[in-house]
C-alpha cells in the first residue's frame, strides 16, 4: 500500500496518510489541538440521503480487507458498503434550503444598527425563507477544479490531497467568495460533517458504477477516521433525530408553509406644550397596531397583506386664517402638521381595523423588480432607497419620532393603488432607476376618480450608491390634487396631511380648486464612521391651481444619527430642518401678504434616543420643538414631548 508522508510545519508533527484523504486526517489532528472559535461551518455539499443510520461496528475489518489481492486498486460495491455504513449526519434538505444539523435555528433580523429590531411590517417585506442559523453561510456550490479556489496555491502543503478531494471525489466546496480558508481552525463536529460528506460521495460513485475511482487506500483511511470520530458522528446523529422531530412538529402546527405573521404595536404617551396650545390639548395615551401577513410563493417574491388599527388623534395647534376652509372628516378646522409623530399615519381609525396595505413585489430578472399595489401603496415601498438611514423606519416605531424626520416630504406626495419598479442600470448596482404611478381613488369608477382620471402621483428617481458609505437620490414627482386632497397626505383624502404647514398642504382646498404639482428633491447620506451618520434632504414643489394661480413650496432638513449610542443596538438622533411651507404665491392676483400669510421660517428641531430593552422591545423618549408655527412669527413656539414604546414581532 502506497502512503504519502506529509509534514505540517506549523505543528511539527508527521502524519502518514493516503494521498487522497490525508488532508482530512491531518486537518483533524491539527484542528483538535487548537482552541476553537465560534463555529462557522466549512461549506460542504449536502448529502443525497435524508435517513440517518450508523452501524456500531464495521461489518468487515481492516485486516480482512487488506488480505485481498495486492494488485486490486478498487473494491466492489458490497465491500465498500460493508466498510462504510450509511452515516448522513451533516445536513438534511428542508424546503429547498440546506440546514446544518449541528446548528441552532434562528432568525436574523436586519440590523441597522446591530441588534436593531426588525422592521417587519413597516417596510417592503423581504421574501419568506426558512429559519437558517445566523452563522450559516450558503456555499457557492460544488466545484470541479481546485483552481476555482482563489486562496489555494500549488505550494500549499496539502495541495495535492485537496486537489484529489475536489477533482476526483467532488466532496469539497468553497465559500461564496470562492475561497477555501484552509488555515482556519475547525471543530471536530465540522470535521465529522466533512468526513461524512466524502463518505456519501464514495457511496454515490460506487452506486453509479464508477467503483474504479475508489482506492482501497482511501477506504482504509476513511475507516480510521470513522473510528476516530465515532463519538462526534453519534452526537450529530442525536441532534439530527431531535431536529427531525422538531421539524415534524412545526410542520403539523405551522400557520402556513408560505406565509409568516409579523407585527408591531406602539404605545405612546405625549403632550404638547406652548402658551397658545396648552389650553387646547391634554396629555394623551395613544396606540397603533399593525399586523402583516408576508406570503412568498417562490422565495423571491412577497405578497404583503397588512391590517392596522389605532387611536392617534392629532393635537390641535395654531389656527390659520384658512383653517375654517380646511376641515377634517369630523368637520373640525385643521392647523399645521409640523411635528406630527410618524405613528399617526394610518393610526386614526378609532381602533377599528382597516386594510392598510395590500401589495405584491416580485423579480423579473436579477436587475428588475416590480411592485404592484392594490391598496395603501406608497412610493417609499418601491423606490430603491429614501436615502435616510436610521431615521427612516417606514412610519414604524423604531426610527425617529416625527414623520418629517423619517423621510423627505417628497415621498409623502400621493399614494393608493398602482405599480412601480426598480431597475439596476449596472451589474454593481451603482445606479438604480425607480419609477411608479399611484392613484388615490383607483377603485371608484365615477367622477374625477379611477386609475387615470383622478388624483395621482407619478415618481421617478435615480439612486446613486458608489459605496457602502455614501448614497444620493435625485427625485421627481408629478402630482394632481383635487380639493380636499392635501399635497403631502399620502393620497388618503379628507384633508389629511402629515408634515408641513396648512398653506403648503391645502391652499388649493381653501380656494376650492384642484392643483397640479411638479416636485424636485435631492437626498444624500454619508457614513462618517460606523457610529456617526449624516443625512440630508431638500426639495421644491411648484404648485399650479387649475383655476389660475400658483405657489412655491420649500422644505429641507439635516440629521445626525448615532448607532449603538452608549449600548449596542441603541440609537440616538438629532434632526434640524424646515417642514414644507408656502414660500411664495400669486393667487387671485394676491401675493402671500395679500392672502394674509407670512413667510416666516418655522424651524423643526428634534432629538430622540431609542433604548433597546430586548430584541423586540424598545423605549424611545423624544422631543420636537417648532418655532414660528404655521410660518407665522406671531405664533408662539410649541414643544411635543413623547415617550414611545414599540413591540416588534
Amino acid at each position: 500500500m502506497a502512503f504519502t508522508v506529509l509534514r505540517h510545519s506549523s505543528r511539527h508533527s508527521w502524519v502518514a496518510t493516503s494521498g487522497l484523504l490525508g488532508v482530512l486526517l491531518a486537518s483533524a489532528q491539527v484542528g483538535a489541538a487548537v482552541s476553537q472559535p465560534s463555529a462557522k461551518d466549512l461549506q460542504l455539499p449536502a448529502p443525497q440521503h435524508s435517513k440517518l443510520t450508523i452501524a456500531e461496528q464495521p461489518l468487515v475489518s481492516v485486516q480482512s480487507l487488506a488480505g485481498q489481492s495486492a494488485t486490486s486498486q478498487s473494491v466492489t460495491s458490497q465491500s465498500v458498503i460493508a466498510i462504510i455504513p450509511d452515516i448522513n449526519v451533516a445536513s438534511r434538505p428542508l424546503n429547498g434550503k440546506l440546514l446544518i444539523a449541528n446548528k441552532q435555528n434562528g432568525y436574523t433580523e436586519p440590523s441597522e444598527p446591530s441588534q436593531k429590531p426588525a422592521k417587519p411590517i413597516a417596510q417592503p417585506a423581504k421574501p419568506v425563507s426558512d429559519p437558517i442559523s445566523p452563522e450559516y453561510t450558503a456555499p457557492m456550490g460544488p466545484i470541479t477544479s481546485v483552481s476555482q479556489l482563489s486562496d489555494v496555491r500549488p505550494t500549499d502543503w496539502a495541495f495535492q490531497a485537496l486537489q484529489s478531494l475536489v477533482e476526483r471525489y467532488g466532496c469539497i466546496v468553497g465559500y461564496p467568495d470562492r475561497t477555501y480558508r484552509g488555515n482556519r481552525a475547525l471543530t471536530r463536529y465540522e470535521f465529522a460533517a466533512g468526513l461524512n460528506a466524502c463518505m456519501n460521495r464514495i457511496d454515490e460513485l460506487i452506486t453509479a458504477g464508477t467503483a474504479d475511482l475508489v482506492k482501497k487506500e482511501d477506504l482504509l483511511v476513511v475507516q480510521k477516521l470513522q473510528e476516530e470520530f465515532a463519538a462526534e458522528l453519534a452526537t450529530l446523529r442525536g441532534r439530527v433525530d431531535a431536529l427531525e422531530a422538531r421539524t415534524a412538529t412545526l410542520e403539523k402546527q405551522q400557520f402556513s408553509t408560505t406565509t409568516k405573521l409579523v407585527g408591531e404595536a406602539i404605545f405612546a404617551i405625549s403632550d404638547l406644550f406652548g402658551s397658545q396650545v396648552d389650553r387646547l390639548n391634554n396629555t394623551v395615551f395613544q396606540d397603533r397596531v399593525r399586523l402583516g401577513l408576508q406570503t412568498s410563493f417562490t422565495g423571491k417574491d412577497v405578497l404583503n397583506t397588512r391590517l392596522a388599527a389605532g387611536n392617534v388623534n392629532q393635537f390641535f395647534v395654531i389656527a390659520n386664517p384658512y383653517s375654517p376652509f380646511v376641515l377634517n372628516s369630523s368637520g373640525q378646522p385643521l392647523g399645521s402638521a409640523e411635528g406630527t409623530p410618524a405613528y399617526r399615519i394610518n393610526g386614526q381609525t378609532g381602533n377599528s381595523i382597516v386594510l392598510d396595505r395590500l401589495d405584491y413585489t416580485f423579480p423579473v430578472s436579477d436587475r428588475l423588480k416590480v411592485y404592484i399595489a392594490a391598496a395603501g401603496g406608497k412610493s417609499q415601498y418601491y423606490v430603491a432607497s429614501t436615502v435616510n438611514p436610521f431615521f427612516e423606519n417606514f412610519d414604524g416605531g423604531n426610527g425617529s419620532i416625527s414623520a418629517f424626520s423619517q423621510e423627505s416630504p417628497i415621498y409623502r406626495i400621493g399614494g393608493g393603488a398602482g405599480a412601480g419598479f426598480n431597475l439596476a442600470l449596472d451589474t454593481k448596482r451603482v445606479f438604480t432607476l425607480s419609477a411608479g404611478y399611484l392613484a388615490n381613488n383607483a377603485n371608484i369608477p365615477g367622477g374625477s376618480n379611477g386609475l387615470f382620471n383622478g388624483d395621482f402621483a407619478a415618481l421617478g428617481q435615480i439612486t446613486i450608491s458608489p459605496g457602502d458609505r455614501f448614497q444620493v437620490g435625485l427625485t421627481y414627482v408629478r402630482g394632481y390634487h383635487t380639493s380636499g386632497n392635501s399635497i403631502f397626505g399620502l393620497g388618503l383624502g379628507n384633508n389629511s396631511f402629515f408634515t408641513g404647514t396648512l398653506p403648503a398642504n391645502a391652499i388649493h382646498t381653501a380656494f376650492g380648486q384642484a392643483a397640479t404639482t411638479n416636485s424636485y428633491g435631492a437626498q444624500a447620506s454619508f457614513k462618517l464612521s460606523p457610529k456617526v451618520v449624516i443625512n440630508g434632504f431638500g426639495g421644491y414643489t411648484d404648485l399650479q391651481l387649475v383655476g389660475g394661480g400658483n405657489g412655491q413650496i420649500w422644505y429641507y432638513g439635516l440629521g445626525l444619527a448615532f448607532p449603538d449610542l452608549f449600548k449596542k443596538g441603541n440609537l440616538g438622533g438629532i434632526f434640524v430642518g424646515v417642514e414644507p411651507y408656502l414660500g411664495g404665491a400669486n393667487i387671485a392676483g394676491l401675493n402671500l401678504r395679500g392672502l394674509g400669510l407670512q413667510n416666516a421660517t418655522s424651524l423643526h428641531v428634534e432629538g430622540f434616543y431609542r433604548y433597546q430593552l430586548t430584541d423586540n422591545i424598545s423605549i424611545t423618549p423624544g422631543v420636537v420643538w417648532i418655532t414660528a408655527p404655521d410660518q407665522n412669527n406671531s405664533n408662539d413656539d410649541y414643544v411635543l414631548l413623547t415617550l414611545r414604546t414599540t413591540f416588534s414581532f
